[in-house]
C-alpha cells in the first residue's frame, strides 16, 4: 500500500486540514484500493465512487475545512444505516430499493465532521448472524480468505482491515462490531447505552444495539467516537493521542465462557494471559477472576435477539427472506407472545456487575472462543447450523449488550499454533462511562505490544 492508503484517519485529517493533500486525492487512492482488492474480500455491497469524488471536491471548498476533525477521511457505512439517496438493503432481497430520504444521525455527524462516505458495507440478512454472507455475496477476512469476516458488521471490519478505508461505521446488538473486528484483526468499540445515537430497527433489539467505530488504532477509534457522540475535540489535537491512565488499574482476567459447555481454544486463553502480562509489567494490578455470569444470562440475551428480529421483519415479505431468517423471526414471535423479554433481567445483571466492578476497573476476556468459521454461504444453511456455529465461536460478546455497558475488542497477538497469520483478539469491558478508559488501555497495549494495522491482502 502506498500514498495515503494505510495511513490513519488522524494522519489523513491533519494533512487535509493543512493543505498537504486534497480530499479528492485521498478518496481517489482509497477507491483504487477498493477496486484492486474487494472482488476477493467482498466488503462492500455498493461502492459510491462517483458520488464520493464529487463530495470530496465539495469538501475542498468548505470554509471550515481547516477545523474539521475528519477532514477528507474516507469512511464506509454499514448497510443497515440510512445514507441519503441510497437504498438501505439490510443484506436482504426482501427490503425495498427505495433511496433513503435522509442520512442517519451518525452518518450526518460524520459528514459534518468532514468525512467522505465511499460505500455501503455488506451485512448478513437483517444483521442477525455472526457471519457476513447474503444474496449479495460472501465477506471474507483479509487475513485468511477461507474464513468469514464475522458479522454482522463484517463488511465494515473487512474494509478497515484491508486498508480500503481507515475507519468504518458499524453497530452491535449481540457482538456485531466486536466479533468481526476480532475476526479481521482490528479494533472495534461498542459504546455504552446512550452515548451515540442508535435508531436501529424497531427498537434496537430492546435497546441492546449501539452504533460505534471500527478502526486500526486507538487514536482513530477515539477520534471517530468523539464525532459520533458529539463530543468536543481536544483543541489543537482533534482526536489525536489517547491520554494514558494516571493511576494503576485493577484489571480482572477471565476466560470463563458465558455459555456453559463451550470450550475456549487454548490460543484465545493465551491471548488473555499475555495481555495481562503486558499490563502487569506496565504497573497495573492484574489477576485471574471468575466473571459473574448468571445461568440465565444467555437465555435473556437470546430472547431479545429473537423478538427484536421478529419486530424488524414484521413488514417484510417472508417469501423473500432466507429460511434461517424466517425461522429466527418465527421463534421471535413465539418469544414475544410468551412474554419472555423481561426488563428485570437487564436490571438484575447490571446489579450483579456493579458489585463485581466495585472491586475491578476493567475486565478482560477472550474476544472469541475459537477460530472464525469458514467463509461460506451460511445464509443457505439451516437456522440450527448457524446458531450452533455462532454460539461455539463467539459467546463472549452478548453479556455486554444486555448490560448496555461499553466493550472493546482489539488485536491480542498472533495465533501461536496456526499455520496462518490469524490474528487473536481480546475483549475489554468497563462500567458505564468507561469508553475513554478502554481506549486509553487499548492505546497502552498498542504502544507496548504493537500490532500490524492492516492485513497483507492478496493485491500486495
Amino acid at each position: 500500500m502506498t500514498g495515503w492508503v494505510g495511513r490513519t484517519a488522524v494522519e489523513i485529517a491533519e494533512a487535509v486540514r493543512s493543505g498537504k493533500v486534497t480530499p479528492r486525492q485521498v478518496v481517489a487512492e482509497h477507491l483504487a484500493r477498493i477496486a484492486a482488492v474487494d472482488a476477493r474480500i467482498g466488503a462492500f455491497r455498493k461502492v459510491l465512487a462517483e458520488r464520493a469524488l464529487q463530495e470530496a471536491d465539495a469538501l475542498a471548498t468548505r470554509a471550515d475545512l481547516a477545523t474539521l476533525p475528519l477532514a477528507g477521511v474516507p469512511v464506509a457505512v454499514k448497510d443497515n444505516l440510512p445514507v441519503a439517496g441510497e437504498a438501505t438493503r439490510h443484506g436482504s432481497a426482501a427490503t425495498p430499493e427505495t433511496p433513503a430520504p435522509a442520512d442517519h444521525e451518525t452518518v450526518r455527524r460524520l459528514r459534518a465532521a468532514g468525512a467522505v462516505i465511499v460505500g455501503l458495507t455488506a451485512v448478513p440478512e437483517l444483521c442477525i448472524f455472526g457471519t457476513t454472507d447474503s444474496v449479495f455475496g460472501i465477506t471474507r477476512s483479509p487475513w485468511d480468505l477461507s474464513r468469514s469476516a464475522g458479522g454482522s458488521s463484517g463488511g465494515s471490519a473487512a474494509a478497515v482491515a484491508a486498508g480500503m478505508v481507515p475507519i468504518a461505521l458499524g453497530n452491535d446488538g449481540m457482538g456485531s462490531i466486536r466479533i468481526p473486528s476480532a475476526n479481521c484483526g482490528v479494533l472495534g468499540l461498542k459504546p455504552g447505552s446512550g452515548l451515540v445515537p442508535a435508531g436501529l430497527g424497531v427498537d434496537g433489539w430492546f435497546g441492546m444495539a449501539e452504533n460505534g467505530p471500527i478502526a486500526t488504532c486507538a487514536a482513530d477509534a477515539r477520534l471517530m467516537l468523539s464525532v459520533l457522540a458529539g463530543l468536543a475535540a481536544v483543541p489543537g489535537r482533534p482526536g489525536g493521542d489517547v491520554e494514558p491512565e494516571s493511576a494503576p488499574l485493577r484489571i480482572a482476567l477471565s476466560t470463563r465462557c458465558p455459555t456453559p459447555g463451550i470450550a475456549v481454544d487454548a490460543a484465545y486463553t493465551f491471548a488473555v494471559q499475555d495481555t495481562g502480562r503486558v499490563l502487569a509489567s506496565a504497573g497495573h494490578q492484574v489477576g485471574p477472576v471468575e466473571a459473574p455470569y448468571p445461568f440465565w444470562l444467555g437465555a435473556a440475551s437470546v430472547a431479545r435477539w429473537l423478538a427484536g428480529t421478529a419486530a424488524d421483519a414484521r413488514h417484510l415479505d417472508p417469501s423473500r427472506l432466507n429460511p434461517r431468517t424466517r425461522r429466527h423471526a418465527a421463534l421471535g414471535r413465539a418469544v414475544t407472545r410468551a412474554g419472555l423479554v423481561r426488563p428485570g433481567q437487564r436490571t438484575r445483571w447490571q446489579e450483579r456487575l456493579e458489585r463485581f466492578f466495585s472491586r475491578h476497573d476493567v475486565l478482560i476476556t477472550p474476544a472469541l472462543a475459537r477460530n472464525p468459521p469458514p467463509a461460506e454461504a451460511w445464509h443457505a444453511r439451516s437456522w440450527t447450523a448457524n446458531i450452533l456455529s455462532n454460539i461455539r465461536y463467539a459467546p463472549f460478546s452478548h453479556p455486554w449488550n444486555l448490560a448496555g455497558w461499553p466493550a472493546l475488542t482489539l488485536p491480542g497477538g498472533a495465533h501461536p499454533i496456526s499455520d496462518r497469520d490469524l490474528p487473536l483478539s481480546v475483549q475489554l469491558v468497563a462500567p458505564p462511562g468507561g469508553e475513554q478508559r478502554l481506549l486509553a488501555l487499548a492505546a497502552e497495549l498498542e504502544r507496548r505490544r504493537p500490532w500490524q494495522r492492516t492485513a497483507p491482502s492478496p493485491a500486495d
